[in-house]
């Protein structure tokens, strides 16, 4: 069993900053890919960044520039660090986990999830 619990969340002005957190426990195996997905308001999850231990990562085409994906494995830590924020961006962040293998931002392929952690972005 993995558990993985996000932090982090907050609100920001536009074009500010805010940087999230996710903390893994249990089985490491199962947090070798972390990503993250949003969900906002009336609109279904959709994938923000993705991070495997081998370093490989993904981003969706929304946030790329703007967003950094990191990991520190000693700590079994996944950040993302959110740059030039919009109004848009705004939605409940969730982190995810799960085995080798997965490279896209597919929320069906991971099994472990996060309850949470809410970002607002105001204009």
């Amino acid at each position: 069993q993995v558990h993985v619990v996000e932090s982090g969340g907050g609100s920001a002005q536009s074009g500010g900053s805010l940087r999230l957190s996710c903390v893994a426990s249990g089985n490491s195996y199962y947090y070798y890919t972390m990503a993250w997905f949003r969900q906002a308001p009336g609109k279904a999850r959709e994938g923000v960044a993705l991070i495997a231990r081998s370093t490989y990562t993904k981003y969706a085409q929304s946030v790329n520039g703007r967003f950094t994906i990191a990991r520190d494995d000693a700590e079994n830590t996944m950040y993302l660090q959110m740059n030039s924020l919009k109004p848009e961006d705004t939605a409940v962040y969730y982190c995810a986990a799960d085995a080798p293998g997965r490279v896209e931002l597919n929320e069906r392929t991971f099994k472990f999830w996060g309850q949470g952690t809410q970002v607002t972005v105001s204009s």
